[in-house]
């Protein structure tokens, strides 16, 4: 589907429950890019290695600065010379997000969710375990600019800044053929996480319902996505993912009516045993939901013997 455009997606495999990221080669006569990285691990530098042998890479696009797409994207740009592209925003959490400082302030922000003690010391060696998986960071030599038109195959994308799962994440839009290179910003089964842990934009949720709507205003044809297959109907995808948020807004009103912490609030929405990587997700999308509700007035926050209770 996609070699008429000149890009060639690269599945990489994942050792989570979401076992896979598309990653492009996009080859124009421009040069040829690479969209995304994986983690670095020795899978993706083989996989890497067998795509791009006898090629030239002249770019790489990281889309936001989650690992399995930002990972490998330091040594791929050691080992290729290629200059490094993504947003400005991105760029500086994935510098921070695995630095001692922050890694420091976690212990903080999970005792706020009133998560137990041994739970959180998991979470936090977890978090810890991706550092060599997305070092060595990458010389960033290009800022992505809203509106910004770069070559990506045979044709010419668009940036299109779409916060939410990232403060920084980025889209790449094609008005000619109708296409979007969506990343994690829409998926085509799941809905993106959407996390807050006290720091960067206080209202994540709400940024992303405003980038659904900023890129349903395109009515897109094509969705190319990080995760899962291509499909066709971005409008109807966006519409979808919008009524999923609103009823966990409603569910989340209604499991914090007597008070409860974020942990809590996580348990209520998030009904499955889930693994530690996968617990770290579920209290980050809780708590944009729940900071999303308070900024709308429609739930208060007290802290008590030092973590955060809301109610509705």
């Amino acid at each position: 589907m996609l070699e008429e455009y000149g890009i060639k997606m690269v599945t990489i495999d994942l050792p989570f429950r979401l076992n896979h990221v598309n990653c492009f080669i996009g080859e124009g006569e421009h040069g040829i890019q690479v969209i995304d990285a994986g983690l670095h691990n020795e899978q993706t530098v083989k996989r890497w290695e067998k795509e791009l042998a006898g090629k030239t890479v002249t770019d790489i696009l990281v889309t936001h600065y989650h690992p399995d797409h930002f990972g490998y994207a330091g040594a791929l740009q050691q080992k290729t010379g290629a200059q490094v592209s993504m947003s400005q925003i991105d760029a500086k959490a994935g510098l921070f997000a695995w630095q001692d400082d922050f890694l420091k302030d976690l212990s903080d922000n999970y005792q706020l969710a009133g998560i137990s003690e041994d739970h959180a010391n998991n979470m936090i060696t977890n978090t810890k375990e991706f550092v060599p998986l997305v070092t060595p960071y990458p010389e960033i030599n290009h800022y992505f600019e809203e509106g910004e038109r770069l070559p990506i195959g045979k044709y010419e994308y668009e940036v299109i800044h779409t916060p939410g799962h990232s403060d920084g994440l980025v889209t790449f839009y094609n008005k000619e053929k109708n296409i979007l290179l969506s990343t994690d910003h829409i998926l085509p089964k799941i809905t993106p996480n959407i996390s807050y842990w006290f720091h960067g934009d206080p209202n994540p949720l709400g940024n992303y319902l405003k980038s659904l709507n900023k890129i349903k205003q395109l009515d897109v044809d094509l969705v190319v996505p990080s995760h899962g297959k291509s499909f066709y109907g971005g409008n109807e995808r966006i519409d979808e993912i919008i009524a999923h948020h609103e009823e966990r807004l409603e569910t989340l009103l209604e499991g914090i009516r007597g008070g409860s912490t974020v942990y809590e609030a996580s348990e209520a929405l998030f009904q499955k045993k889930l693994t530690i990587h996968e617990s770290r997700f579920a209290i980050g999308e809780t708590l944009a939901h729940l900071e999303y509700l308070r900024l709308e007035d429609k739930c208060v926050r007290e802290l008590v013997d030092g973590c955060y209770r809301y109610s509705s």
